[in-house]
């Protein structure tokens, strides 16, 4: 039976939608600006401080007492908003007096002071060691020159090797290589105004010579050969507070008393309360006052002096008492015996 049904074929017919309009573009646009607006606005809450709250406050209850006073914008860029009272609709609105000057503690500034200080001399710490690792002569002796940071103030020590020693064997004659190294720092040290104390150190062998002399009057000579070093390498003379020789009192060392690091000198560029205590300005008192003698008394003794010489005795000659108190030149060596140091 043949199948005669017809095929029918349904076409569709497709038509695109007509245009929406942009409309909801511009709605967008202002909503994404409010919001824009909204947390501007709350940053600006956050991050204002009271004064300024009360300022913009004041603002909006009374735009014409800014308008006319001293600035006509809300917060002034160059200085503190102000009010006008005399011209202000708003008899609550007061404008604050700003303080002319603020009390700050002792305390306080000192304590800023200190820490100025110690960035300075922790700057002043990185350029040398800077300048010990860029420059070839003295990147030779690194491991003889240390730093630290102390109360004291920046410590720069440098200390004798076995096979490089700083002096001269028992004398205070710099070796040259010694002499190279404190010229270099000189001209860094002198960038700080801070002034310096120069100390010298034995090790525990004691001094073998002629006299008096020995470890302490070596170590005062070594310390201030190394200030006239200094000094020649363009340092200021007044700058130095302090020249003292320890000999072996403060060893580096303590476990091995002869070990070369005892050997040293310490270059300690002071802080200014350090600086104080060595220039004795804390804790003096000035001396009484004598009072006024009555009139037609006789004149007041003197007070004795503590250091005179009994009356029985005569005082020594000068060449006599300079070859007892030969305290800062090297006395030559007796016969066969070598100094050590």
């Amino acid at each position: 039976m043949e199948n005669n049904q017809p095929i029918i074929v349904k076409r569709v017919k497709r038509i695109a939608g007509g245009h929406h309009g942009g409309a909801w573009k511009i709605a967008f646009a202002d909503f994404a600006t409010a919001m824009m607006a909204f947390f501007l606005v709350l940053w600006l809450l956050s991050t204002a401080t009271p004064e300024q709250k009360i300022a913009i406050a004041g603002y909006f209850k009374d735009p014409i007492g800014f308008s006319e006073s001293g600035t006509p914008y809300i917060i002034d860029l160059g200085g503190t908003p102000t009010l006008a009272p005399e011209n202000t609709l708003n008899p609550e609105v007061k404008s604050q007096p700003q303080p002319d000057k603020v009390t700050v503690d002792a305390e306080q500034v000192e304590g800023m002071a200190e820490m100025v200080e110690k960035e300075r001399l922790e700057l002043l710490l990185q350029e040398l060691q800077n300048k010990v690792e860029e420059n070839p002569q003295l990147q030779k002796f690194k491991d003889q020159i240390m730093f630290e940071i102390t109360p004291d103030g920046l410590r720069i020590q440098i200390v004798d090797a076995e096979n490089r020693p700083m002096f001269d064997s028992g004398s205070a004659r710099l070796k040259p290589y010694f002499e190279d190294i404190l010229l270099a720092m000189a001209d860094t040290i002198k960038a700080v105004p801070n002034k310096i104390s120069i100390s010298g150190h034995t090790d525990a062998k004691p001094y073998i010579g002629t006299g008096d002399f020995g470890n302490w009057e070596l170590s005062a000579n070594r310390a201030n050969a190394a200030r006239r070093a200094l000094v020649a390498g363009s340092y200021p003379d007044q700058q130095v507070a302090r020249v003292v020789g320890y000999a072996s009192s403060a060893l580096f060392d303590r476990e091995h008393p002869f070990n070369p690091v005892n050997r040293r000198i310490d270059i300690i560029v002071l802080t200014k309360k350090a600086q104080r205590a060595i220039e004795g300005s804390q804790g003096a008192e000035p001396a009484p006052e004598t009072p006024p003698a009555a009139p037609g008394a006789a004149p007041a003794t003197p007070p004795a002096d503590p250091n005179a010489l009994p009356a029985d005795k005569e005082p020594l000659p000068a060449h006599e008492l300079r070859e007892r108190l030969n305290l800062f030149d090297n006395p030559p060596p007796k016969q066969g015996e070598a100094p050590k140091q």
